[in-house]
């Protein structure tokens, strides 16, 4: 248990952002490459020392236009060949929106769930976009080029083949957190609700639910679907189903957390997501993922702090705060350490 505290803007999110990048992701801040490094100047080296369960390893990250990693001290490439190297677990205040957020937010847990875990997906993941992208192009171009609706059944295709994988391997990866997701939120909730999560596609009252996982099965659902919305789509000049409009639904009892959930019973749904994720990362790979927890005890009880900190025991932890409290202190005093961060420095 590492507590990094000290008053607010002083970089104590920074040192967690760094970690993070090793995991080959993008930033969960949003930053771009020139954001990451200090102002004026051209470049930002980052380099790690971590045991992968296997072996110890080093990593360096080169930040200029691009990321750039080495791996060993060899060459590796761009720094997202770093995917299942390092494995990390981020949960920050802005992962609020998982719940508070629109279905971008909640794509965009399960890519990343995904990416980690599936170098498979990854690619899967950018040649659906391509796909979808190039049939928007065409959408838009048919509108002043209306032979090029002859061409549709070619990209639909396309779209439908790597989109039902991609639809498959979310709705499993929800199969195996399901569980870890329910028992961490009854416990950190007292067992006063029943989480549920399922997958949908698209959002709202036209929400389509798949009847299978099997990627045959979705690529024909997913075919009738854009098939009955070609006239919208050709309408709207882009493609308004498949995979990069389909959202997942968390309810409370049966009820929306988004539409009806307090911001405590919210904020306890993310974190639990959040978490679960990385006791998956840990059933399906061995591997024991870092967890990072931004500022995550500030508006938690003592009784759902002690919950997490009890859960997550064996568990190496970066945990941000402004000031720690006794509960952090007691609990990290045998194995843990403290860090003042003030001025962007270790002090």
């Amino acid at each position: 248990m590492n507590v990094i505290f000290g008053e607010n803007a002083q970089g104590k999110t920074n040192l967690l952002e760094a970690i993070w990048l090793f995991t080959g992701l993008r930033s969960f801040r949003g930053s771009k490459e020139r954001e990451l490094r200090r102002f004026d100047t051209e470049a930002a080296k980052l380099s790690m020392a971590f045991h992968n369960d296997v072996r110890d390893m080093t990593a360096d990250i080169l930040i200029t236009d691009k990321k750039t990693a080495s791996l060993g001290g060899l060459p590796y490439g761009a720094s997202t060949k770093l995917v299942g190297e390092f494995l990390a677990v981020i949960f920050a205040p802005q992962h609020l929106d998982l719940i508070k957020g629109g279905p971008a937010e909640r794509r965009k847990f399960l890519n990343q769930a995904l990416c980690q875990l599936k170098p498979n997906y990854a690619k899967a993941l950018t040649q659906f976009n391509r796909a979808m992208q190039q049939r928007n192009q065409l959408l838009k171009d048919a509108i002043y080029h209306s032979e090029l609706y002859d061409t549709l059944d070619v990209w639909d295709d396309r779209f439908c083949s790597f989109g039902s994988y991609v639809i498959s391997e979310r709705m499993k990866y929800l199969d195996e957190l399901r569980p870890f997701l329910e028992e961490f939120y009854g416990g950190i909730s007292g067992g006063r609700e029943q989480i549920t999560v399922e997958y949908a596609a698209g959002a709202g009252e036209e929400a389509h639910t798949f009847s299978s996982e099997d990627p045959a099965g979705i690529k024909e659902e997913l075919a009738e679907l854009l098939k009955a919305h070609r006239r919208e789509d050709a309408f709207a000049g882009f493609t308004t189903v498949g995979p990069h409009r389909d959202d997942l639904v968390v309810k409370l009892d049966g009820l929306s957390a988004k539409s009806f959930g307090s911001q405590g019973q919210q904020r306890s749904c993310a974190l639990s997501l959040k978490m679960s994720e990385g006791f998956v990362i840990r059933a399906l790979t061995g591997k024991q993922p870092v967890a990072l927890l931004d500022d995550v005890m500030s508006e938690l009880d003592a009784g759902r702090q002690d919950y997490i900190l009890n859960h997550i025991e064996g568990w190496q932890v970066f945990l941000t705060c402004c000031e720690p409290s006794s509960i952090l202190l007691s609990k990290q005093s045998e194995n843990g350490k403290l860090f003042e961060v003030a001025g962007g420095k270790l002090i």
